[in-house]
């Protein structure tokens, strides 16, 4: 393999890398196009309703969602259809475009509980503590801690690919050797924050199986609460992926320049 092609191709493994890391940034910052449709977990909570109306049957369920796109988050407006976590903000959409998003800040936690109790009037909210069992989806303090570390995480990871991209570019066995320690660590650093989300997702999604129960207690439905991962992981995963690749061509050519 020609050093030429070396550089060209751990170079552009490294940008790739760049490049999917800065999708998952802008993810939900903004309910325009591209941010709108990039974000770390979804937590589908549309059909929660419908289980509380089961449950407290023939009572009935008034006031529980807004039909009000621009209704402020966290404040008792009302719950939404759908909400997207990335690692910046969060935001709830009554259907596909129609939403809004939350305040932005630097290594945004996830907390899907609180972000749905919050917009609960106070009456459902009270209601929805008493209602959904202890589990990890409920444990703000577990899944805001590691989505806080993980953020650090990928953006170390990012700045480590950016770096590897740059270094790269210089013709010397120096930048050689320094692209490939950077690759190397930024693919550790985005393991770590990719697997951190990974894990805190699949943990809060152990309450898409839990049921609510009749009065009589003989029938069940479904919680109607579904938490799933979203495109900003699958684009970490791939960035992690590019970022481990480039690491090989990277390292034959600093071992072979002169």
């Amino acid at each position: 393999m020609r050093g030429e092609l070396c550089v060209g191709v751990g170079s552009l493994l490294s940008l790739v890398s760049v490049l999917l890391m800065i999708f998952v940034h802008v993810g939900q910052i903004n309910t325009s196009n591209v941010p709108r449709n990039v974000y770390m977990a979804k937590v589908n909570v549309s059909a929660y309703g419908d289980a509380l109306s089961f449950a407290i049957a023939p009572d009935p369920v008034f006031g529980l969602y807004t039909d009000n796109a621009s209704a402020p988050l966290q404040a008792a407006a009302g719950l939404r259809q759908i909400y997207k976590f990335g690692i910046y903000s969060h935001c709830a959409y009554l259907n596909d475009t129609a939403g809004r998003c939350g305040n932005q800040t630097i290594g945004d936690q996830f907390k899907p509980y609180e972000a749905i109790t919050t917009d609960m009037s106070a009456n459902w909210s009270i209601f929805t503590q008493s209602f959904i069992p202890d589990s990890t989806f409920r444990d703000s303090k577990f899944l805001g801690h590691n989505s806080k570390a993980a953020y650090w995480m990928l953006l170390l990871g990012l700045l480590c690919a950016a770096a590897a991209f740059i270094t790269g570019v210089a013709k010397h066995n120096m930048t050689f050797l320094v692209s490939t320690l950077f690759a190397i660590a930024g693919s550790l650093l985005l393991l770590i924050g990719a697997s951190i989300w990974t894990v805190i997702i699949q943990r809060a999604a152990n309450i898409n199986d839990l049921p609510v129960h009749s009065h009589s207690g003989d029938q069940s439905v479904p919680l109607g609460i579904v938490v799933s991962l979203g495109p900003g992981l699958l684009l970490t995963w791939a960035a992690f992926a590019c970022l481990v690749a480039s690491v090989i061509p990277y390292m034959i050519r600093c071992c072979t320049f002169r």
